[in-house]
């Protein structure tokens, strides 16, 4: 089935406000976002989110952009083909 423009369009449209959204999080992560406990003399820092999910997910959503990109410029989507070498 075969999206129309205003679908990508769309499809787009949510996908760079929601990585605006993770690097915005990752920014506040980085920046400080971390709760500290400390119980005598031990101290424990972590983040509320895991800091390596949120870079999988940014990744992750630059290459959708990436593709809905290319398909509102015409491009076919990329083909994985595999090639077997053979000595007869």
């Amino acid at each position: 089935m075969r999206k129309t423009r205003e679908q990508i369009e769309y499809q787009l449209s949510i996908k760079r406000n929601r990585l605006d959204l993770y690097l915005k999080r990752e920014a506040e992560m980085l920046d400080g976002g971390v709760q500290s406990y400390g119980i005598g003399s031990r101290n424990l820092a972590r983040y509320n989110t895991d800091l390596g999910s949120i870079r999988a997910a940014i990744k992750q959503l630059e290459a959708d952009i990436e593709a809905l990109e290319a398909a509102l410029n015409g491009e076919k989507p990329r083909k994985a083909v595999g090639v077997v070498p053979r000595d007869w």
